[in-house]
């Protein structure tokens, strides 16, 4: 596997929209490729959108597979892509798809703190401004209610910067917080190791998906609702402020 796929492009550098790379393999309708700046969806995160070109040609990426060496992009047409390729990916949607996921980790970290370590259960983004996210709560009164978004908008406005940075596994697994799904755990990656986010001064969870560069590149939120999904599960209806 290469050094660059160990951890997806996209993962590390989510402003990199656009990469050339060449193919490794093909077949009619995919490409396999060692390095690309797409993000193929994951923990509740949708899969970038985009297009690969290649002599003159091009077409939509249209899903994923990963490979031992690589990752696949299945694509619109049934030609096989060579050469050396043109990736793009659509700026707009990966944007949406950072924006969201920032904020789930904030709504995750404020519920963490007010509901004594209640736990994820799951992320729903979709191409609009509104998401939902999932919690192990047996009941939340509006006060509540308010004092998680409050809690979110305040880390917005903060501009708090958000990095990543590798820990190891055990390490992590060992740490308290540092896991908040409730069935799930982040994979342990090839090394041993496992990538943590770090929201600065706030917050800190393993995460493999794209975020923005600071809290304050996410518009403000509200919560639109939440819904009684079970008798432990409640789910927030979070939008984002249109512009």
């Amino acid at each position: 596997m290469s050094e660059l796929f160990s951890r997806p492009y996209a993962v590390d550098h989510p402003g990199v929209h656009e990469l050339e790379a060449d193919a490794l393999d093909a077949r009619p309708g995919a490409v396999l490729l060692a390095c690309s700046p797409f993000y193929p969806g994951g923990g509740g995160q949708l899969p970038d959108r985009g297009t690969i070109a290649w002599n003159g040609r091009t077409c939509q990426v249209v899903a994923f597979e990963a490979a031992a060496n690589g990752l696949w992009h299945l694509i619109d047409a049934d030609i096989a892509p060579e050469g050396r390729l043109l990736t793009r990916v659509e700026t707009t949607f990966r944007q949406l798809m950072c924006e969201q996921h920032t904020v789930a980790h904030l709504v995750n970290s404020a519920v963490y703190k007010l509901f004594d370590g209640a736990l994820l259960t799951g992320v729903r983004m979709t191409a609009t401004d509104e998401f939902s996210i999932d919690f192990d709560l047996p009941k939340v009164s509006a006060e509540e209610l308010v004092a998680v978004e409050r809690a979110v908008n305040a880390a917005i406005s903060d501009d708090r910067p958000i990095r990543a940075f590798d820990m190891a596994y055990d390490e992590a697994e060992a740490t308290a917080g540092l896991f908040r799904a409730k069935s799930v755990a982040p994979p342990r990656q090839a090394d041993g190791l496992i990538r943590i986010v770090d929201i600065e001064s706030l917050d800190q969870q393993a995460c493999g998906g794209t975020h923005l560069a600071s809290t304050g590149h996410a518009r403000p939120i509200r919560i639109l609702k939440i819904d009684n999904k079970g008798r432990q599960n409640r789910r927030l209806r979070i939008g984002l402020a249109r512009t």
